[in-house]
Formats: structure tokens, sequence, C-alpha cells
């Protein structure tokens, strides 16, 4: 798995467990709603750290917080 797409599958898991729209936490996280749009589905497959910071301020969790799971256990290398 590629990291975006660990972000990808994170922010949505996260909105899963918050029982919150991807709309509501492009919302409370102060990020447009087509970014956070983009992001979910795939078509932008490289997050900044600053828009995670702000997924993460929104949902009142830390970074350590949001990359504390497994699906970013054993990701693809980037650079081939």
């Amino acid at each position: 798995m590629t990291i975006g797409v660990a972000v990808q599958k994170r922010i949505l898991e996260l909105c899963t467990a918050n029982k919150i729209t991807v709309n509501k936490l492009a919302t409370i996280s102060g990020i447009t709603q087509s970014t956070l749009n983009n992001i979910t589905s795939g078509r932008n497959n490289s997050a900044t750290v600053s828009t995670i910071k702000k997924v993460c301020d929104g949902l009142n969790i830390t970074i350590q917080d949001f990359f504390n799971s497994e699906l970013f256990e054993n990701l693809e290398q980037e650079v081939k």
C-alpha cells in the first residue's frame, strides 16, 4: 500500500469512528471540501503534512494518533 492510499483509508476510518461525514470533517478542520474529497476519493495521493495536521486538529487528535494505525505498517517504497 502507498502512503497516499493509507492516508485516504485512515481519514475514512476516522470519519466512521467519529460518526461524521467527510464534508463535516472538512468543515471542522478548516479544509476545503474539494481538497478532502480529492484525498478520500483517491484523486489526490499526496496530502500535505499541513492538511493531515488540520484533520487531526478537527478531530482533536495528535499526529501520532493519526499515524498509529496498522495502515502505515509495511508501506511500499516510494522511491524506486
